[in-house]
């Protein structure tokens, strides 16, 4: 009886599910800024006590593994690789993306596209596209949205666009076939994909496995003071 702990800390929502088998015994989240070092431990010991199991008792541990924020994906993914090593189980890595593209199977109907999408700042998003059998038709990347972004496909059928970057976006590229879903990144859906892995055995390496930022990360100086960082 497969029993895997999820966790996705990659943008603000800080959240963790279990999941037997594939299917969800539970979840918690919090969707709060900045608490995913002080409330990541808590939350998955509320989660495993309200389950009434030990966290002995895992088979896996999966993790989002970006791109998303640099804070909340270090700690997610040291949370995890922690679980991993203390108890000598699994780590499954999942695309924070593909766990983003996924919830919007429930809506699939003919032909369409989905492009999962993160706020990346100012008209910057990273995404991804699929196709309605999710399929990749587009690997990660950063883009600055414009009027003309994703026409190839807007043009051919369907496309939703998922993610907290949906509403600066839906404000710049208006299309008839555009439909936009303001749906958060869960450990849910990681959970869903995880099960699938560790049925392939797709594990990532403990000692090596970093977090995907898909940009290299800078430490910006204050302005009001060059001593400070």
């Amino acid at each position: 009886m497969t029993l895997i702990l999820s966790i996705d800390t990659a943008v603000s929502v800080c959240s963790v599910s279990l999941h037997r088998k594939g299917q969800l015994l539970g979840l918690l989240e919090l969707h709060q800024e900045n608490v995913h070092a002080q409330k990541l431990m808590p939350v998955i010991k509320t989660l495993l006590d309200q389950a009434g199991l030990e966290s002995k008792q895992l088979d896996a541990v999966a993790v989002s593994e970006g791109p998303g924020s640099y804070t909340g994906l270090r700690i997610g993914v040291s949370t995890a690789k922690g679980f991993a090593f203390a108890h000598d189980i699994p780590l499954i890595s999942v695309g924070t993306l593909d766990a983003l593209a996924i919830q919007v199977k429930p809506f699939l109907e003919g032909k369409v596209f989905i492009i999962p999408m993160i706020d990346a700042r100012r008209m910057e998003v990273y995404c991804k596209v699929f196709d309605s059998r999710m399929n990749e038709m587009e690997s990660i990347r950063p883009l600055i949205v414009d009027e003309g972004s994703f026409e190839e496909y807007l043009e051919k059928g369907i496309v939703y666009f998922v993610g907290d970057a949906v509403k600066k976006v839906s404000e710049v590229l208006q299309h008839p076939n555009a439909r936009y879903l303001y749906l958060i990144n869960s450990a849910t859906s990681v959970g869903e994909i995880a099960f699938n892995k560790f049925e392939k055995r797709e594990f990532s390496d403990l000692a090596y496995f970093e977090p995907n930022y898909l940009k290299e990360f800078k430490v910006v100086k204050s302005k009001k003071n060059p001593l400070m960082l």
